[in-house]
């Protein structure tokens, strides 16, 4: 298979993705070809409104195209009914957002937990996977804390070990960063990149952080709802 040959965990060819509005048709995403090999860490820029987290909810499988294909280990995405493909995902990728989405009423544990017991993992196993992945991301003591009393990197640090529990190819981010300070976000990218070396785990995201992109060994430029340019570092 093409995908494997090449070493591509994500292929995407074509990708258009268009909206309605009152004002008529707008176009966000105008014909996206991109390709991430397995262990990679990439960083996809932008302007604000060209497409950067448009792309990365079809890529994860969160939206669809109006046409186009999205290839992730070699199984293509759009043809995967709603509800095979919240499998696919539940197994195959985690996700990180600007808001950290926990569940205010469960530990960090437990939150960490939840992915696994979606997927069918015992609780006794899913703990453990949770608690290693916590102590990974430097909140072994923080475990049984409630959102509320975790600082806004903490919850980040959470998401990041939930995003991670069961074990996915790839971890999609969508400005992970955005709502911290400088200094905090700084920490949550050096984290990125220790579980990226450490785990194998490749990292697609969207940021408006230089610091963050420049970081990333690929750099992708959107431009006008296409790839302007792909950067090596």
């Amino acid at each position: 298979m093409e995908a494997a040959e090449n070493n591509h965990l994500l292929e995407a060819t074509g990708v258009f993705r268009s909206f309605e509005t009152s004002e008529g048709t707008l176009e966000v995403l105008r014909g996206v070809d991109l390709a991430i090999n397995q262990g990679e860490m990439a960083a996809v820029v932008g302007e604000s409104g060209v497409g950067k987290s448009t792309l990365l909810h079809i890529l994860g499988g969160l939206d669809r195209p109006n046409k186009g294909t999205v290839v992730l280990k070699g199984e293509r995405l759009l043809d995967k009914s709603e509800t095979d493909l919240a499998h696919f995902r539940n197994s195959n990728l985690g996700f990180v957002f600007q808001y950290h989405y926990l569940l205010e009423d469960f530990s960090a544990l437990e939150n960490v937990m939840i992915p696994a017991l979606i997927a069918g993992v015992s609780r006794q196993e899913a703990a453990v996977k949770a608690e290693h992945l916590l102590v990974d991301v430097g909140l072994e003591n923080r475990m049984h804390h409630r959102p509320r009393q975790l600082s806004g990197g903490e919850q980040q640090r959470v998401a990041v070990a939930r995003a991670l529990v069961n074990e996915p190819g790839m971890v999609i981010a969508d400005e992970p960063s955005g709502n911290l300070d400088i200094k905090t976000g700084e920490k949550l990218h050096r984290l990125l990149a220790q579980l990226n070396n450490s785990r194998g785990t490749t990292f697609l995201i969207a940021t408006h952080n230089i610091d963050l992109a420049k970081s990333c060994r690929i750099i992708v430029r959107l431009v006008n709802g296409q790839v302007g340019e792909v950067i090596q570092n």
